[in-house]
């Protein structure tokens, strides 16, 4: 199956990746935060790499182990180094990074932009170029660095100043002969506002320094918060940024949490079904050595995986979505289409898909093969795809191939994301609680227009007074072709004027600019970003 896209281009090609050689795909591996935070040690670090050699997490792909906050002494050496807390880590960092490396894995580290890490330790905040020549004598190969305690610098704003000193630290390992893989916390500090202008111009520029990003808080596993909800509020993020992730650049929702007691089997494989249709990093952080058969045994899914780290390394995006159903999908680098099915709903239930919601067109007998991930089971379908029985809070994933090259459509929910409103195109262009009908799944054909699944004959249209309108379809009419640019506004191509309208009601077309709320949008994935 092969793509088409919204005016000319290649889906995601608005910037440059930081270094695609550095990572090519979602990093895989380890991380202590979320299940210990500031109670690691050496111990846990080789007890980790032990196990992970040997339950099949490595030979699945999990092959980095990297430590968080509170690894460090309270204060730095004469000559400005870093030095490790010597009681957590008799063996010293060295000594560890080889026992790791010695095992087939890669060693990261954490370290913080500002003047201090969240957990108080001393940041990097004018000791770049040192922090960084200790981690290469380190042999360190991943560096997450966090965004506590950054004072705004004079002649800058915030988001500037975190520009400034990502950029830095971009500079300074880019330099290195051995390239480190940079993980960058700074979107997740611009994610509260009210006005989401900051996180989006942070967002603008973080692919362009690192691999991955963080762009939101932690998965909530502390202080009596509901973590299904919290890792809900995590998707709930990152469907809002997939126009940024391309090969070399991951959006992050944060850690794969498996043996976190508040979850259930059915959430837990969840999270790792959708993580793995975001083509998102999969980091674990748990106590591995106790992982049971059936925790392993969904984290070293290969069918899953194979769809984590597709080389293509588009995010899925939402089909539809109304309360209790989230219906997600994207393409896969061989042209296989992916479709995930959340139940959000208390009760057991099961879903049919059309094919033509997966931006497929409905085909003879039996002409598509459905592939159920979970399990590997292969059906048949022509016109849609029944998902059987979906436990509550439990998603399936589908795989589906064809014999035939066959266009894809890039088909799915247009939404505000501050609002998180749904465009809806039968009546003329509203944004209005989304519901999943027709009327709000919008195909993004490859002239620039957006038509509706309610009526495919008709685009969505400019009027001359800057309304707007669904009409009847003009070959070469530019006021019914539109083009998306990274970030996250949809421009009429004839007025070059944008989509705006955060709240329900009526969506107009306004100058571009400074009203971010109103102009930013969600499209479906494969849409190219100009």
């Amino acid at each position: 199956m092969r793509s088409q896209h919204i005016l000319a281009g290649v889906a995601g090609a608005g910037y440059a990746a930081a270094s695609v050689d550095v990572a090519r795909t979602p990093p895989m591996g380890f991380n202590n935060w979320a299940r210990f935070m500031c109670d690691l040690n050496e111990t846990l670090f080789k007890d980790t790499a032990d196990a992970m050699a040997t339950n099949g997490l490595l030979d699945a792909g999990y092959d980095r182990l990297a430590l968080d906050d509170c690894w460090m002494n309270r204060e730095r050496a004469a000559n400005g180094s870093l030095m490790w807390n010597t009681t957590l880590f008799p063996s010293g960092l060295p000594n560890l990074s080889k026992y790791v490396h010695d095992r087939g894995f890669n060693f990261g580290i954490y370290q913080d932009a500002g003047t201090a890490t969240c957990g108080g330790y001393p940041g990097s905040y004018g000791y770049e170029e040192i922090d960084a020549k200790d981690f290469t004598d380190w042999r360190i190969d991943y560096l997450k660095l966090d965004g506590c305690n950054v004072n705004t610098e004079e002649g800058l704003d915030s988001q500037g100043t975190y520009k400034r000193i990502y950029s830095q630290w971009h500079d300074i390992l880019s330099a290195q002969e051995h390239p480190l893989i940079f993980s960058e916390s700074a979107p997740a500090y611009f994610c509260d506002a009210d006005d989401l202008t900051d996180w989006y111009r942070v967002m603008d520029w973080v692919p362009g320094y690192g691999e991955l990003a963080r762009h939101l808080w932690d998965i909530a596993v502390y202080g009596g918060n509901n973590t299904w909800s919290s890792i809900l509020g995590n998707y709930g993020a990152q469907v809002k940024l997939a126009r940024y992730q391309k090969p070399g650049y991951f959006n992050d929702p944060d850690y794969i949490i498996p043996d976190w007691p508040d979850l259930t089997i059915d959430e837990k494989k969840s999270q790792f079904a959708l993580w793995c249709a975001f083509g998102a990093p999969l980091i674990i952080s748990a106590y591995i050595p106790d992982l049971t058969e059936e925790e392993l045994a969904y984290l070293t899914n290969k069918n899953l995986i194979e769809v984590d780290q597709d080389a293509k390394a588009e995010q899925a995006t939402l089909v539809s979505q109304d309360g209790t159903w989230d219906i997600l999908t994207k393409s896969l680098a061989n042209g296989d289409r992916i479709v995930a099915a959340l139940n959000r709903g208390a009760e057991t239930a099961h879903q049919t898909i059309s094919m033509m919601r997966l931006g497929l067109n409905p085909a003879s007998k039996d002409s598509y093969k459905v592939r159920e991930l979970w399990t590997g089971e292969t059906t048949s379908a022509s016109t849609e795809v029944d998902t059987g029985d979906i436990v509550s809070h439990g998603t399936a994933i589908f795989r589906i191939s064809s014999k035939h090259s066959a266009a894809v459509i890039p088909t799915g929910m247009i939404f505000n994301t501050k609002s998180n409103l749904c465009l809806d195109g039968t009546s003329g262009g509203n944004t209005v609680e989304c519901d999943a009908s027709d009327g709000q799944v919008w195909q993004a054909r490859e002239d620039g227009t957006l038509r509706t699944l309610a009526d495919t004959d008709s685009c969505l249209t400019e009027t001359e007074g800057h309304e707007l309108e669904t009409t009847a379809c003009e070959e070469g009419n530019t006021s019914q072709q539109w083009k998306y640019v990274l970030h996250g506004t949809v421009i009429n191509v004839n007025s070059e004027r944008c989509l705006t309208g955060g709240m329900a009601g009526p969506v107009r077309v306004e100058a571009c600019g400074g009203r971010d709320n109103e102009q930013v949008f969600a499209l479906p994935a494969g849409v190219a970003v100009n």
